[in-house]
């Protein structure tokens, strides 16, 4: 059987996005230029916020007033899982040296970043969970500054949940900051004094393509695009579950695509009866971006086995994957090309999204085909160290010195002669000749 597609994307077409480009480049350069002052300016005239950018203790006990018990326990539970998850990745991670040969010693050492910059949105909705996700797992991974970052809008503050969930999770600095100015303090250590190694967190259009430009400056984590969700489904799986599920991921955002891979027509015709009612049902933000994304870039491929099935989805290379079919090892096993995957009716994007443990801050665009998520180990740097004796030096060295010599690199092998000369003067060597093809 071969791949159809029941329902197919028809995004509409994108003009080159030139002027975020040129706005970020422009921002980028005055902030540089000018440092907080200019912040200051953007703070106000793009969010409206005057007050504050460096938030004290004040700022965190009235946010925490602010919150029901219930949610600071749910933001507890969530925090919970997410750092366990964490501590048990860095736990997987280790260190090591190794004798490569008599007297040659080489390890590798796992280095925290000094300082992590942690971007939290809080434009259509208030991400706490993206508050643990990032601060939570740079403070496991044992960054010694991490500075976060938040919109403020107007006279209402930060989202004192996110406030709250930033405290919780071990900020050491945090700025009521959104957009590119907020990208532009953290890589250039404006109000603290530390300017990030690494930034990491989703945001919208302006955030990433001022973190795209920053990158070699600074790390970053991925170059986020709209979220992106998909998924597998056999004859066995309840509609009515896959159509929710679909629906929940489409109201992030007007271009945030949803795919349904199935094995089964009348699952997937079916799913595509619902989701227009299901939709209705949501409240008028939601629906809205859920309305836009389900039209212009949901689809719905039937495949006539789940080998095929896998074939789609490795091509897709989603942001989010569940799974809603028989034999999850199976599955488990073959699929290769996902940010994070979901096995099982009982498990969902949302879950992860907000509280079960692993990340949610995730390659999209095709980046799940060579690149995983947010994780202690983006944090973390791995490098190496080697320590020769002279016994080593003599025998590493005739051969470091040959291959010089046959690149052209006469700097480097003389660097090799000069040990070897010191430690054996009354040896001979084959150092090899400049640009020579010796058997």
């Amino acid at each position: 059987m071969t791949i159809q597609y029941l329902k197919k994307a028809s995004p509409p077409v994108q003009a080159i996005d030139t002027a975020t480009t040129e706005t970020v480049r422009k921002m980028l350069a005055e902030i540089e230029r000018e440092g907080e002052e200019a912040v200051r300016r953007y703070a106000r005239d793009l969010d409206g916020h005057a007050g504050e950018i460096v938030l004290g203790a004040d700022a965190f006990d009235k946010a925490e007033r602010a919150l029901g018990q219930g949610v600071k326990d749910d933001i507890a539970f969530a925090r919970q899982r997410v750092l366990d998850f964490a501590r048990r990745q860095r736990d997987s991670l280790s260190e090591f040296q190794a004798e490569l040969l008599p007297g040659l010693v080489a390890g590798q050492r796992l280095i925290p970043c000094n300082t992590a910059g942690c971007y939290v949105p809080g434009g259509r909705y208030a991400h706490a969970a993206s508050a643990i996700m990032s601060v939570g797992t740079a403070k496991v991974a044992g960054v010694k500054n991490i500075v976060a970052t938040s919109p403020s809008h107007k006279d209402q503050g930060v989202h004192p949940a996110i406030l709250y969930a930033m405290r919780l999770c071990g900020a050491d600095h945090v700025l009521a900051l959104g957009g590119v100015q907020a990208v532009a303090a953290l890589a250039y250590g404006l109000f603290t004094g530390h300017a990030a190694d690494i930034i990491v967190g989703p945001g919208n259009r302006f955030v990433a393509e001022a973190k795209r430009m920053l990158f070699g400056r600074v790390g970053i984590d991925v170059v986020a695009g709209p979220t992106e969700s998909a998924i597998i489904a056999d004859g066995g799986a309840d509609p009515a579950i896959v159509t929710a599920d679909l629906v929940g991921q489409a109201e992030h955002g007007p271009d945030s695509p949803v795919w349904l891979i199935t094995t089964s027509r009348t699952l997937g015709e079916e799913v595509m009866r619902r989701a227009p009612e299901v939709i209705a049902a949501l409240p008028e933000l939601a629906r809205d971006a859920a309305t836009a994304a389900w039209r212009d870039y949901a689809e719905v491929v039937l495949c006539g086995t789940r080998e095929e099935a896998v074939e789609v989805s490795d091509r897709y290379a989603c942001e989010h994957l569940q799974v809603m079919a028989s034999d999850l090892d199976w599955w488990l096993d073959r699929l290769t090309n996902y940010g994070s995957l979901f096995l099982g009716e009982e498990t969902t994007v949302a879950y992860g999204d907000k509280c079960s443990g692993p990340n949610h801050i995730l390659p999209t665009r095709g980046a799940a085909r060579y690149s995983g998520g947010l994780s202690v180990g983006k944090f973390i740097k791995t490098v190496t160290w080697q320590r020769l004796d002279r016994g080593a030096s003599r025998q590493v060295g005739q051969v470091a010195a040959r291959i010089s010599r046959l690149e052209g690199m006469e700097g480097h092998a003389r660097t090799g002669d000069i040990r070897l000369h010191k430690y054996y003067p009354d040896e001979r060597f084959d150092l090899g000749t400049l640009g020579g093809h010796g058997g």
